[in-house]
């Protein structure tokens, strides 16, 4: 399994990106994706999952500004990130959990600061 993110970068407050996980090594329709972020001295946190059927669900903090899909023939997941904030500043990492393992792509950097 290999998930390679893009996409980060520095942005000013009320910007906005478009991360990028580039999946292989299964069959990435059948699988639900995630997107999950760390930001300095904090833990890794779930920011929004797709599943396999294409239904979003997203952390309350980021309900309204940030949106996930993907598409099943680019094997690839998105994060739209909108409006964003400094405490959206971390790193942003994709994830898959496939036959009951963890799989973490090597992560992009968000920082928002003006």
């Amino acid at each position: 399994v290999q998930l390679q993110a893009s996409g980060g970068g520095l942005v000013q407050p009320g910007g906005s990106l478009r991360l990028s996980c580039k999946a292989s090594g299964f069959v990435f329709r059948l699988n639900d994706m995630s997107w999950y972020r760390q930001a300095p001295g904090k833990q890794r946190e779930l920011v929004a999952l797709i599943s396999k059927g294409s239904f979003p669900e997203y952390v309350d903090s980021v309900k309204g500004r940030f949106t996930i899909s993907r598409d099943n023939v680019k094997n690839t997941v998105y994060l739209q990130l909108n409006n964003l904030s400094p405490e959206d500043t971390a790193v942003y990492y994709c994830y898959v959990n496939y036959r009951g393992r963890n799989n973490w792509g090597q992560g992009t950097q968000v920082t928002v600061s003006s």
